[in-house]
């Protein structure tokens, strides 16, 4: 019998984590692609074949549910028969999953032990918090009151139709109303005080007299040339603001912002401890839609311990700061970092921080 598991703790409740194991379209987010056997209801295929440390496609069978704290599943993977447990259990800060498979008929060799495990490990500590932190952003309501916006909205089109029309219309009203009061002053100015006649200027252009019902004998009405009206003196210096002037802000101009990028993760654990030292490691991820060229980890280590064998990455060591740097990770995929520790302390210390991009490793 040969046995391997693995455990991490969430920051999600069990009800969310148990759907994550039993939905199948979830399933194939975070840990491999699965169809559904035709007539058997607990019975699925896991395209498992191209990943580390398997050599064909699973195929598992429900033998006991109790949701949603305990799922175990037989497994058949070309004949190797094998029972995996997985046990959910509530914590203040979320819950608990812990895997464990145990081979019932034949079993894995040495080469494939450890990718296999690592595989779990993997798909546990990095891909699956990715995948509870994007189902619990959708399960979240975004509603703000009744009858409020919702996520699902358009807001920026919603805003512009709905703004667009009164926005313009108060503009007319400005527009209309100024164009009112201005001439309202000219006609004010051009009165003289008292209410006597305005005595005309000397007029610019050739105009015959006009003669009144009583006789009396005005001159022409002042031009332009004389006296600019201060109607098309404001039109000439003031542009008009009309609804023209401002684009119109419809769901098809609109362009909303770039989603910001998905940030980095990563999960420190020791390995395995000894008498001065231990070995640590520390799964990098990137859960993003797109991949990520630079990434770096830093981990404090206590005081008098040290690094001197490091895998899975480059590394520079600053008083008792290590950097680890690597290649490029593609949208979804994961880097393993193992290094070895030696302390000056009989019973080792694991690192006093651990964080990615300025963010908390997880397990620390």
């Amino acid at each position: 019998m040969i046995e391997i598991g693995a455990q991490v703790d969430l920051s999600h409740p069990p009800e969310r984590v148990w759907r994550a194991l039993t939905d199948r379209e979830l399933l194939g987010r975070w840990f491999a692609e699965a169809e559904t056997v035709e007539g058997v209801p607990d019975r699925m295929l896991l395209r498992t074949a191209d990943l580390p440390g398997f050599e064909a496609n699973v195929e598992v069978e429900v033998t006991e549910r109790q949701k949603p704290d305990l799922l175990v599943l037989a497994c058949d993977e070309a004949g190797r028969l094998s029972e995996l447990t997985c046990v959910v259990t509530a914590t203040t800060q979320g819950c608990r999953l812990e895997l464990r498979e145990v081979t019932t008929r034949g079993g894995w060799s040495v080469e494939q032990q450890k990718p296999r495990e690592q595989q779990l490990r993997q798909a546990l500590t990095v891909r699956l918090p990715a995948i509870l932190d994007w189902l619990a952003f959708q399960q979240v309501d975004l509603r703000r009151a009744d009858g409020g916006m919702t996520a699902e909205l358009p807001l920026i089109g919603v805003r512009g139709r709905a703004g667009r029309n009164p926005r313009r219309r108060r503009t007319l009203v400005a527009v209309v109303a100024g164009a009112v009061l201005v001439a309202g002053t000219a006609a004010w100015v051009t009165l003289p005080p008292n209410g006597e006649p305005a005595a005309a200027p000397a007029p610019t252009t050739t105009a015959s007299p006009i003669v009144t019902a009583g006789g009396t004998t005005v001159a022409p009405t002042a031009t332009p040339s004389a006296r600019p009206s201060l109607t098309t003196a404001s039109a000439t210096t003031r542009p008009s603001r009309t609804p023209s002037a401002k684009p119109s802000r419809t769901p098809g101009s609109a362009v909303p912002p770039p989603p910001p990028p998905t940030p980095m993760v990563a999960r420190y654990q020791t390995d395995s401890s000894r008498l001065f030292g231990y070995t640590g490691e520390i799964v990098v991820g990137n859960p993003g839609a797109a991949p990520v060229a630079d990434w770096a980890v830093v981990i404090t280590l206590a005081e008098g311990t040290t690094v001197d064998d490091v895998d899975g990455a480059n590394w520079r060591q600053d008083g008792r700061s290590i950097t680890f740097t690597g290649a490029a990770l593609a949208a979804g995929g994961s880097q393993t970092i193992s290094f070895d520790a030696r302390d000056s302390r009989p019973k080792a210390r694991e690192p006093e921080s651990c964080t990615i991009g300025g963010q908390p490793c997880a397990g620390l």
